[in-house]
């Protein structure tokens, strides 16, 4: 069934207001700005006091994405998800459905009028043509933030360093405890740290103690498991992305707080989707829409936006019109991929793949098909940050962390603000840049996210490799970012390839790199590497180094 959300004093008002086929949104009783989602003070002028506010219940099209995966057992595929920025004011977003038409009649800059649909008692605003074009581009062109200048000489980062990695087995449905998997990566990095369980005074991952198969019970489960006792611990999902999770224990590790955090990061995703639908089966349908909540859920899952696909699949799409990039650009990147990890034994995909094949793949949601999406696996990678001053005493040559990024410079959304890439990049990898006299000439190879083949387009020019919408010319056909070009792009084939680790496979790909450990896949002499990790939530980006560069 279509989820519906759930009704709550704060945002009853918006989801029955179609009730007479208006389209009402809250505005500052003060200021008369128009404020998206409902907040309970006006972003622009503080104010406490707003109303909801008739429109016109017109707007365009800025996004869309044509969804042919079924997501859920009565939505069915293929129907066209949209972002639409109000005619009354461009900077005010909804993510709806297109209705009315045929999906391959949908463009970007259309018209569009609302229409709602009653679903129990929700008036859900959905949008059809008018079949008109808007003459003005509602969506202005990204620009590099100007990041806080740091505020002295000192860097936090300098302190501390990456002394050991671990990992366990990784697979597809492996029906193994997640806890399980954790305990073997934490053992082993633990071990290639020169390290025992007793020497460990800090835990530290993303996010905690999540559910759906993204993790294995946080910090407390892997105290209880190890029965390490830390002065310090971290566990949680508001991050600056999962690799946040080596950013704060390196802070706290310069804090003296402690001297050897482990960090951490399982996934059993695959396992976990097997299992639910079993439960699923087993329990049956209750013939009642489910009610979603919070920011993830309420205002996209009722439009069938059930995954990120579909969410930057909205961006790309934009992307794609603005800059008249083939969906060939996208393939470079998942080529790339599947070519690297040919020459990983830990990776899941390792079969060759040509351009053909990747444009030929299954479709998912517009421009996204089977290989733009990473791969939900089970598996655990652990990372041990450490006190710089053990440096000189480690089994292996140690890395060091140069800089970080991690300012907020964006709109944490998914839909209201950026939309000519990846949410949650710009800011974090301009910050990147103020905190260290390195330049983006002098990276030799980028770990860069790949949840979707966009994510990584949307890092490479958020990072400066190449200007906002010149990623497909300067891949020079994939030759740039192969092992022997210019900029190796993850040589271990990310998660494309490797298998969806949430951005911890990129860091242990990293140190194995500047170790020159990586095998037949090794960058040439590399000394310094970055590494991103995530997108459309808060994210972070490292700058590592090989101690001795």
């Amino acid at each position: 069934m279509r989820p519906l959300p759930e009704l709550t004093p704060a945002n009853e008002w918006f989801w029955t207001s179609g009730s007479d086929g208006v389209l009402r949104i809250q505005e500052c009783s003060d200021c008369g700005e128009l404020i998206h989602p409902p907040v309970p003070i006006c972003p622009y002028c503080r104010s406490r006091s707003s109303k909801p506010a008739p429109t016109s219940g017109r707007g365009t099209i800025v996004g869309f994405t044509v969804n042919a995966h079924r997501w859920l057992p009565d939505f069915d595929p293929p129907y066209v998800i949209a972002n639409v920025a109000l005619t009354e004011d461009p900077r005010v977003h909804l993510t709806t459905n297109i209705v009315n038409c045929e999906p391959a009649d949908v463009q970007i800059g259309q018209e569009v009028t609302v229409q709602f649909l009653q679903q129990e008692d929700v008036w859900l605003p959905l949008f059809a043509l008018t079949g008109e074009l808007d003459p003005i581009d509602r969506v202005a062109e990204p620009v590099r933030p100007l990041p806080r200048a740091p505020l002295g000489e000192e860097r936090f980062e300098h302190r501390a360093v990456l002394s050991g990695i671990g990992r366990s087995t990784f697979g597809r449905r492996l029906m193994v405890d997640p806890l399980s998997l954790a305990v073997d990566a934490s053992l082993e990095a633990i071990a290639d740290a020169g390290l025992n369980i007793d020497d460990i005074d800090g835990l530290s991952t993303y996010p905690g103690m999540a559910g759906g198969g993204m993790s294995e019970g946080g910090p407390s489960a892997i105290e209880e498991a190890l029965r390490i006792h830390p002065t310090w611990i971290n566990g949680g999902g508001d991050l600056p992305g999962p690799g946040g999770s080596v950013i704060a224990a390196a802070m706290a590790v310069a804090s003296g707080l402690c001297r050897h955090v482990l960090c951490f990061r399982t996934v059993w995703e695959s396992t976990f989707a097997v299992l639910a639908a079993r439960a699923a089966m087993a329990n049956g349908s209750s013939g009642r829409a489910e009610r979603v909540s919070g920011p993830f859920r309420e205002w996209r899952a009722p439009f069938g936006a059930m995954s990120a696909a579909n969410w930057i699949g909205m961006n790309a799409t934009q992307y794609m019109h603005r800059y008249g990039a083939p969906r060939e650009m996208l393939g470079l990147i998942a080529v790339n991929g599947r070519r690297n990890a040919a020459l990983n034994p830990n990776a899941i995909y390792r079969d060759p793949m040509t351009m053909d094949d990747y444009l030929s793949a299954r479709p998912i949601t517009s421009p996204f098909g089977l290989y733009d999406c990473d791969v939900p696996c089970d598996g655990s990678i652990a990372v041990i940050v450490s006190a710089a001053s053990v440096a000189d005493d480690l089994p292996h040559p140690a890395v060091r962390i140069e800089a970080v990024g991690t300012q907020i410079l964006e709109r944490v959304s998914w839909d209201q603000d950026t939309l000519t890439h990846e949410p949650q990049v710009i800011g974090q990898a301009a910050h990147l840049w103020t905190r260290t006299d390195m330049r983006p000439s002098e990276v030799d190879l980028a770990l860069v996210y790949d949840g979707f083949t966009f994510n990584a387009i949307s890092w490479l020019e958020g990072l400066g490799f190449c200007g906002f919408g010149e990623a497909y010319d300067w891949l020079d056909g994939g030759r740039r970012i192969a092992l022997d070009g210019e900029l190796p792009v993850n040589p271990h084939g990310g998660q494309l390839s490797e298998g969806r680790s949430h951005g911890f496979g990129f860091l242990y790909e990293a140190v194995t790199q500047l170790r020159h450990d990586a095998g037949a896949r090794q960058v040439t002499d590399a000394k310094t590497a970055v590494v991103t990790s995530g997108g459309g939530t808060p994210s972070g980006v490292l700058l590592l180094q090989r101690k001795d560069a």
